[in-house]
């Protein structure tokens, strides 16, 4: 049994990746690979069960309608989709014949027309609908357009996800968005409006084809049809002046680059399916020989677009290089010389980041521009713990873990109420600073796929079995990945600490556009000397880096000397 390529809507789509191999047992619907067109992202599924017996194409090629992927040894027939006449009688198949015939009749007739069916394009508001993407529902990414944006024809307004697919949607005439019907994260059903847009004046108009063998009043019909968009397909032959401007860059950049890049590999591929961006920004990556991990992002979610390309690219040729060749990378990472080629040390692999990981990479990257000072102390929380120690076995049954972490905070968040620069920003003129009016705590967690830091929210307004509860709960989101975008969002000051994992003391880098971040070591009993002898002490270390731009070196000293006295001493948040 053949597998072949489904109609996409398009002249062309590239294998993305595989899915199978060869062996392998699949199920009906199971996906076998990813084919990827200008607009579109697609799994295409299996038609049937059965075993994997020849792979017809590679990751990275360019199918057709009706091309051969895959050869499938089937259970049985019964898991393939009937054929149009498989159930017909001969009688059937006949009148079948005749019905076609009589179709052919008619639009043969249709064709003598006469040819002034073509009109021009309607104006006024038109509703542009989620189309068909063959499943019962999706979810949008991504709105790419604003109300009263200008826009031409084809140009992508909306990303749509699914299981099986990320669609970048069209816009099927030129206008004005008047009025957008959906928002980020909502769940859309095909016929659901997108949104309202103003067709522009003879912007469409369209020239009904004049060909024998062609059907003006289909085509009259398709040209005054419901702005109902068709599944997905690839750019018309005119371009727009943007995309003219693309095809510019691209012709010079590749004319550049022809002489010293490689084409990507197999592990570059594969980082580039890891990064969240549109089919669109993929093919121009592949075209240009661009590994989309290390492009930093600029849009909405942390989406690379065209633009990010484009300037990683520029910035990359006007980067100075070092006198070495045959490098086994195509681009440097933003800005930094290429790195040497790793064959003659014995050589190297790729191995893709994890999306988490490669979110952070711009973020963290901040840092740099900023005049980070860490100042260092020590808390003695001898008390403290041996307060919370007779309080855990009363908090375990209610299932609460009380952490030295939600003292932590609720000291911090007192602190921060007297202590307003420590929750601030600078502002973007860098004259002057915005002062929060509320706080909200930006907690780090360690999780498998990397670091992620869930805010909680007002924690000076909730009680410490309070702050226990919600930092657990947070926690626990953060581990199974279920944090929504709202909780990842807003903090004003951030605690990272490495108490369960070791170390003395370390300097955590400061998250833009906060000014400040603590963080937290692992406590150990030292001798502290009492004014009389040596006695142990439980210990506490912290490290507070901060803005220097925002923060002067002794109001950090007092910040951290008042912090480490009411961890000595709780009863001080009362006062």
């Amino acid at each position: 049994m053949e597998i072949k390529t489904p109609d996409l809507g398009v002249d062309s789509a590239d294998v993305s990746e595989i899915l199978v191999k060869v062996g392998d047992s699949i199920d009906k619907e199971q996906s076998l690979l990813v084919l990827e067109s200008a607009k579109a992202s697609v799994e295409v599924p299996s038609p049937a069960n059965g075993v994997i017996k020849a792979i017809t194409i590679q990751q990275g090629q360019s199918v057709r309608q009706g091309d051969v992927l895959f050869e499938l040894e089937g259970d049985s027939n019964e898991d393939m989709p009937p054929t149009e006449n498989s159930n017909m009688d001969e009688s059937e198949l006949a009148e079948s014949d005749h019905t076609r015939s009589d179709d052919t009749k008619s639009e043969q007739q249709s064709a003598a027309a006469p040819e002034a069916a073509a009109t021009q394009a309607e104006t006024g508001i038109k509703d542009v609908n989620v189309p068909d993407l063959g499943v019962d529902e999706a979810e949008v990414s991504e709105l790419l357009v604003s109300v009263s944006d200008h826009i031409t024809k084809e140009q992508s307004l909306v990303v749509l996800e699914s299981a099986k697919a990320s669609v970048e949607v069209p816009s099927p005439v030129s206008g004005i968005v008047k009025e957008i019907k959906l928002k980020p994260g909502q769940k859309v059903k095909q016929g659901m409006t997108i949104l309202c847009l103003e067709r522009s004046d003879q912007a469409d108009t369209e020239v009904l084809p004049t060909d024998k063998n062609s059907s003006p009043g289909k085509a009259a019909q398709a040209t005054t049809h419901q702005a109902d968009i068709p599944v997905p397909s690839g750019r018309q032959n005119q371009k727009t002046g943007q995309d003219k401007a693309s095809d510019h860059f691209t012709e010079k950049t590749q004319g550049q680059q022809n002489q010293q890049n490689k084409p990507l590999s197999a592990e570059q591929i594969k980082a580039n399916s890891d990064v969240y961006a549109g089919p669109a920004v993929r093919q121009l990556a592949r075209q240009l020989g661009v590994v989309l991990a290390q492009v930093a992002p600029s849009g909405a979610n942390q989406r690379i677009i065209k633009e990010d390309v484009f300037a990683f690219v520029k910035n990359t040729l006007n980067a100075a290089r070092p006198a070495t060749v045959g490098q086994t990378t195509a681009l440097a990472t933003g800005g930094l010389p290429a790195l040497p080629d790793f064959d003659k040390f014995g050589g190297s692999s790729l191995q893709p980041m994890t999306r988490l990981q490669q979110v952070s990479v711009p973020q963290l990257s901040l840092n740099n521009f900023i005049p980070q000072v860490t100042q260092f102390d020590l808390a003695d929380i001898t008390a403290l713990e041996n307060w919370r120690n007779t309080l855990k076995a009363e908090y375990k049954k209610q299932d609460i873990s009380l952490t030295i972490l939600a003292f932590i905070v609720k000291a911090l968040a007192y602190l921060l109420k007297k202590e307003p620069y420590f929750n601030s920003h600078l502002a973007d003129d860098q004259k002057s600073i915005v002062l929060r009016n509320e706080i909200h705590m930006g907690i780090a967690v360690a999780t498998q796929d990397g670091l992620t830091v869930p805010v909680l929210r007002n924690p000076d307004a909730l009680s410490i079995r309070d702050i226990a509860v919600q930092l657990g709960e947070l926690s626990q989101k953060a581990r199974d990945k279920k944090l929504k975008p709202q909780e990842l969002q807003g903090a004003s000051f951030t605690i990272t600490s490495l108490g369960s994992i070791g170390g003395t003391a370390f300097t955590p880098l400061v998250n833009w556009p906060q000014v400040a971040i603590l963080g937290i070591s692992p406590a150990s009993m030292q001798p502290v000397w009492n004014g009389q002898e040596f006695e142990p002490r439980l210990m506490l270390p912290l490290s507070l880096s901060y803005d220097h731009r925002v923060i002067n070196g002794a109001d950090a000293a007092r910040f951290s000397h008042a912090l480490t006295e009411i961890l000595a001493d709780i009863r001080r948040v009362l006062l």
